[in-house]
């Protein structure tokens, strides 16, 4: 006698990853145009994104080499009064530079400024206001400043008390046309003839804030105390041996300078690392505000998705009903219409990487600019084009898996 066996209907296979995202592919390409506008807002989106840290970037890197040229090491001292009134100023000395020097091993060079004015004959009866900087040798040094054409005046100079000096290029151009020209001329300081024997510019242009103007001449220390009868200078400018040594060098120099002063005595003694800190804060924070704005787009293209792949679930209900009929599960279904949403954005992000690392690079081949490239950007925005298809693709992912699917197949 025989038994009859029943078996239970096979139930097709489930859908692999692999033919999720070929299925996904066929979409896309049946799609093409619609896809591709879709993806249009997040290849600007991740692009942005990648422009705006390079933008940040070289901001950055801008302003720092900018102050980086004033002088990394820079160190300057100046009197900036008495806490009580009527009380006999307490300027700085030119002992004041050697006690620095001797006591503060972290100091690599020194120099005095004291500054004078004077007026001289530029021709035609006229004259010219010419700011004069008595300064040691190392000032050249200290201040980072470039020559243009000549020398500066070295140590013999300083000790033989010769009447030389430099001027700067606006100066030499204003009076002789040309900075070749100015070098062996000779210009009368309160009838003394000094011997111009080099043109000089700030590396960095500081349009008149420092103590160099467009109008001055820069003689040797000791030449410059025939115009003056005390030791007084108005600033010291120091040169760290290393940019770490900057802050301790500061508070040293301080100490050294105050203890060799009265006590009410102010000092201003200060460096540039506090400009290059806010310097990097505001570089950093307008970074912030365009990463916003490239925030913006790509949430907009996430809307943009997600809108489009509503209309998709809409226009395939019958689709879902009879890949229901045929045994796919709800989870199946939300992750096609999800790697559908991710397949659009990460797409849409791999396109704006490329074209925003492109535009970079592009600069780095055609022009001598180095752009600071962040491969951590590109990363970032791949990261977050996946996560906005996600995000905005659960939505029409989890409508389409809940259809019911007698409803599906009845829709036309």
């Amino acid at each position: 006698m025989s038994t009859a066996t029943t078996t239970a209907p096979a139930r097709p296979p489930k859908l692999v990853f692999s033919e999720i995202f070929s299925f996904a592919y066929d979409t896309f390409c049946s799609n093409k145009v619609r896809f591709m506008l879709t993806a249009l807002g997040m290849v600007i989106g991740t692009a942005s994104l990648i422009l705006v840290v390079t933008i940040g970037l070289t901001g950055k890197q801008y302003v720092l080499n900018q102050i980086q040229s004033i002088g990394a090491n820079l160190v300057y001292a100046e009197y900036e009064g008495g806490s009580q009134r009527n009380v006999t100023p307490d300027q700085l000395t030119i002992d004041d530079v050697h006690a620095v020097v001797e006591q503060v091993p972290g100091v690599a060079a020194a120099s005095p400024v004291v500054p004078l004015d004077d007026r001289i004959p530029i021709g035609n009866g006229k004259e010219r206001d010419v700011r004069i900087l008595g300064v040691f040798p190392e000032y050249l040094d200290v201040r980072n400043l470039v020559i243009i054409s000549g020398r500066f005046f070295d140590a013999q100079d300083e000790q033989a008390h010769n009447k030389v000096g430099v001027i700067t290029q606006k100066l030499a151009e204003t009076l002789y046309g040309t900075t070749d020209n100015a070098v062996g001329k000779v210009i009368k300081l309160s009838g003394l003839p000094f011997t111009i024997i080099g043109t000089f510019r700030e590396r960095v242009n500081t349009f008149g804030q420092s103590e160099v103007i467009d109008n001055t001449m820069v003689i040797p220390y000791t030449v410059s105390r025939y115009f003056t009868d005390t030791a007084t200078v108005k600033q010291i400018y120091f040169s760290a041996t290393d940019p770490a040594m900057v802050i301790p060098v500061t508070e040293q120099i301080r100490k050294v300078i105050q203890s060799r002063h009265r006590a009410e005595s102010v000092y201003n003694v200060t460096n540039l690392t506090e400009l290059v800190s806010v310097a990097e804060k505001t570089a950093n924070a307008l970074t912030m505000v365009l990463l916003l704005v490239a925030a913006v787009v790509l949430l907009v293209s996430g809307i943009g998705i997600m809108n489009i792949m509503l209309a998709t679930v809409s226009a395939r209900i019958r689709e879902i009903g009879i890949r229901k009929a045929l045994g796919a599960t709800n989870r199946e279904i939300r992750f096609q219409f999800l790697s559908e949403a991710v397949f659009i954005s990460v797409g849409g992000g791999l396109v704006g990487v490329v074209i925003g690392l492109a535009i970079p690079y592009s600069v780095r081949f055609i022009t001598e600019y180095r752009l600071p490239i962040s491969g951590i950007s590109a990363i970032v925005a791949i990261l977050v084009s996946s996560l906005v298809g996600i995000i905005f693709g659960t939505v029409p992912a989890t409508r389409a898996s809940k259809l019911d699917p007698v409803e599906s197949l009845r829709y036309e």
